[in-house]
């Protein structure tokens, strides 16, 4: 299933990076770089979303089980990145 939409910064604003999203069949959502000559739009909106996924990955390189991968088997790995999960949403 390809994505919907590839959500990226500035420093991924380049041709080649936006035809290959293209190409994937998915919608890039890249600000343009502020010396662009031809400044491509975005929804900015979306590109807002990208900060709230930015933050759930910092808090939890925060907890130290998921950061350091403490749990050995990969099942348990997963429950406390659903404990994780679960725990981040209700707060």
């Amino acid at each position: 299933m390809p994505p919907l939409a590839i959500v990226a910064d500035k420093a991924y604003s380049s041709g080649k990076i936006r035809q290959s999203i293209a190409d994937e069949g998915a919608l890039a959502v890249i600000p343009s770089k502020r010396n662009a000559k031809n400044p491509v739009p975005h929804d900015k909106n979306l590109y807002a979303m990208r900060n709230i996924v930015e933050r759930f990955f910092c808090k939890m390189k925060d907890m130290r089980r998921l950061a350091t991968r403490f749990e050995k088997k990969a099942v348990n790995f997963l429950n406390m990145l659903y404990l994780f999960s679960i725990r981040s949403w209700i707060n």
